[in-house]
């Protein structure tokens, strides 16, 4: 029985006797929003709606009463322009740091990048470079970049040659501004079957080619669970190379506690490598409603007491 299945009999049995059911436990439950976690955890937009409302500065001031001092938005940069400066005030109101927004969102399908396609290469610089102007108005360091899908007629070593050409050019674009972009390895085994890069140790190495502090490796722990696990060697050795990571707990890309993943241990030990930069909760909520919200705060709040 899967966990889901069996919280859900759960429910029912708790019915049946008559007693609280795990929905009206957790609506009584108190957080201590006092102090902020000790990891600079991002929540997104919707995440906790039920509580707050559908205004995503209302959401995000709800982020930062619960102890959360950090916030990314992969759609940031299709967002209207009065609403990032919005949100960009919000986070200095509130003392929170922008993570990232996905800063080629319209070019990063297909495998034009990986062939070393000419027109593909200008049209992702040029909307690396436009996304400077998204970062200035939220604050922002990072914006994730996605690289596409593999080339199926092409030698894989010609493929990254074809991608690091492409990165060193767009770095180029962002050096000046002190941003970063962190190319971001999906899974291959789950969803997405053709992407190119879906390996921490390739990241590394195309990080390493490109050699300049503009490019980073994403960290995504639960694509790299799925792809390789072996998660808390592969942060030593790319650590060098790691400038942001992203949470979601196996299987089911849900919050800390829901899966196989051990966060309490993972998340001491990036702790304990003096990492002070964001982790994204790029994941569902595995309860639904306000409820759920509850307990995915009450998760975190477990997971991040070491």
């Amino acid at each position: 029985m899967n966990r889901r299945s069996f919280v859900k009999s759960g429910l029912a049995t708790s019915a049946l006797l008559g007693l609280p059911n795990l929905n009206t436990a957790m609506a009584a439950v108190k957080f201590d929003s006092s102090k902020p976690f000790r990891l600079k955890y991002a929540p997104h937009l919707g995440m906790f709606r039920h509580s707050a409302g559908e205004d995503p500065i209302d959401q995000i001031r709800f982020m930062a009463d619960q102890g959360f001092t950090a916030f990314e938005d992969n759609r940031l940069s299709a967002r209207e322009v009065s609403l990032q400066q919005q949100i960009g005030k919000a986070l200095v109101d509130l003392n929170m740091e922008m993570g990232v927004f996905v800063g080629n969102w319209e070019v990063r399908r297909g495998d034009g990048l990986a062939a070393g396609d000419e027109s593909v290469r200008a049209a992702f610089v040029a909307e690396v470079a436009a996304s400077v102007e998204v970062a200035k108005r939220v604050n922002a360091t990072w914006m994730t970049i996605v690289l596409g899908n593999r080339h199926h007629k092409l030698e894989p070593d010609y493929q990254t040659a074809n991608i690091v050409e492409t990165l060193k050019q767009a770095s180029a674009k962002l050096e000046p501004h002190g941003l970063v972009m962190v190319i971001e390895p999906l899974n291959h085994l789950h969803n997405h079957p053709d992407v190119f890069l879906s390996k921490i140790p390739h990241a590394y190495l195309i990080c390493k080619a490109v050699n300049s502090p503009a490019c980073k490796i994403l960290f995504d722990l639960y694509h790299q669970q799925i792809t390789e696990g072996n998660i808390i060697q592969n942060i030593d050795y790319a650590y060098e190379e790691t400038g942001y990571f992203q949470i979601g707990d196996v299987p089911g890309r849900k919050e800390p506690t829901t899966g196989e993943m051990n966060y309490s241990n993972i998340f001491r030990h990036i702790h304990s490598k003096g990492y002070s930069g964001i982790l994204g909760m790029e994941h569902g909520n595995f309860f639904p409603d306000k409820e759920g919200e509850m307990s995915l705060i009450k998760a975190y709040r477990e997971v991040d007491d070491f």
